[in-house]
């Protein structure tokens, strides 16, 4: 039969003319539940006591760093449970009081409340238990429409996430060469080195001392297999000269040569280094990296999750770096913050490496299933969620909020987004 393009032509615009509008689809058709609220909000320690101090009611992963691995479980009414991690009491409970009966799903409306729901701005230590709890909400819709987080992102821009490795185990009567070639056999994409930590230092002693071991590590690992961490315990000039000394043997990155707090001086160290540099592990939201990445001052964003307030502020920091050419390399974490950052990586196609500890083989008694780390990389799975599962036996409750507090009120404009209180 004869294809009559004129009379299918006809027939075509006849049915778009009374065809409705194309409207984006409802909660309901995308298989969310309606009308779900955040019914309770537990939060627990894991019972050991990292700080030393006799205590498991406060932080207990890494105290140096005000970062912890505590527990927040978010339940909403239809029966979902998000898991998160991070924060302390004191901290979580200001802003899980203000989510108690608010719709889970509104992810960026929730982040901006808990972020704003004081008179002060959430400071650092806030923006973990935030982050803690946002990464809960994502866990609860990527679970209420049955895919991986990554996808609500996005998808895949990438099949795994590079890693490299800090604290690597120097094999038996090996050399620091022999450490960064093994790593690298390994499957990891890079050793990282640091400087020596809290001692007595002489300036010009560790400059020399670091380079030597810089030249070992290319050695063992070749252009790009090695990494150094600064740890911000030079004075800019000896940082420069350091970075001068170790560029011929090609680092992957130098990272924090300098303390953060003022992040205008790497206009003055930026022109004067020629190693890509990687900066921000310190830094929570999105404003506090901003300077240094809008002015290409660093080529790498240290920047984590949960600190930064989570994976709705995560996307948004990767966003940035996207337009500014710069990569993302996040600080290592506790293992729910480090199954997140698989999830936002795994959706944003930015240069990115991924911190291990050690080998990076790991198991948590309150956590059947985490992150999937094998040969080396991080690869995404396709679990619901965060693709975590959390047995809280092991684990100590510490804290339970089922009522709503909200300490001011907070503007919005009419079309109910919200504005400065």
């Amino acid at each position: 039969m004869k294809l009559n393009r004129r009379k299918m032509l006809t027939g075509l615009m006849a049915s778009a003319a009374t065809a409705p509008l194309w409207l984006p689809p409802s909660a309901e058709a995308l298989g969310l539940p309606t009308g779900d609220t955040i019914k309770r909000i537990r939060y627990y320690t894991t019972g050991s006591d990292a700080a030393g101090r006799g205590d498991t009611s406060g932080i207990e992963h890494q105290p140096t760093f005000n970062q912890s691995t505590n527990i927040v479980t978010v339940e909403t009414a239809s029966g979902l449970t998000g898991i998160g991690e991070g924060g302390a009491p004191s901290t979580m409970q200001q802003v899980a009081e203000m989510l108690i009966g608010a719709d889970p799903f509104r992810t960026e409306q929730l982040w901006q409340q808990m972020f704003r729901g004081y008179f002060y701005p959430a400071g650092h230590e806030k923006q973990h238990a935030l982050g803690a709890l946002d990464l809960a909400l994502w866990d609860i819709k990527g679970k209420a429409l049955g895919v991986p987080v990554w996808q609500l992102l996005g998808g895949k821009a990438r099949d795994h996430v590079e890693c490299y490795a800090t604290g690597y185990q120097t094999p038996r009567g090996g050399t620091l060469e022999d450490a960064a070639r093994a790593c690298v056999a390994e499957g990891f994409r890079a050793y990282r080195h640091s400087l020596g930590g809290p001692r007595e230092m002489d300036r010009f002693k560790e400059v020399d001392r670091i380079a030597a071991d810089c030249q070992l590590l290319f050695k063992g690992a070749g252009s790009g297999g090695w990494a150094i961490d600064f740890h911000q315990e030079l004075d800019p000039e000896d940082a420069i000269t350091l970075c001068d000394l170790i560029q011929p043997y090609k680092p992957y990155f130098a990272e924090d040569l300098v303390r953060t707090e003022n992040t205008e001086v790497y206009r003055t160290i930026r022109p004067r280094t020629h190693v890509p540099l990687a900066v921000g592990e310190e830094y929570g939201a999105k404003w506090d990296i901003a300077t240094l990445i809008e002015n290409n001052l660093i080529d790498y964003a240290r920047c984590t999750s949960p600190n930064v307030g989570g994976i709705t502020e995560y996307m948004k920091i990767c966003a940035l770096a996207e337009t500014h050419l710069c990569g993302m390399i996040p600080h290592f974490t506790g293992p729910i913050g480090e199954a997140s950052l698989v999830h936002c990586l795994t959706a944003t196609s930015v240069p990115a490496l991924m911190e291990m500890t050690g080998a990076g083989r790991r198991a948590w008694p309150h956590l059947p299933q985490a992150y999937d780390f094998h040969d080396g990389k991080l690869w995404p799975n396709d679990r619901p969620g965060l693709g975590v599962t959390l047995d809280t036996k092991p684990l100590k409750m510490v804290g339970e909020w089922t009522t709503r507090f909200m300490p001011i009120q907070m503007n919005h404009r009419p079309d109910g987004s919200f504005t400065n209180w």
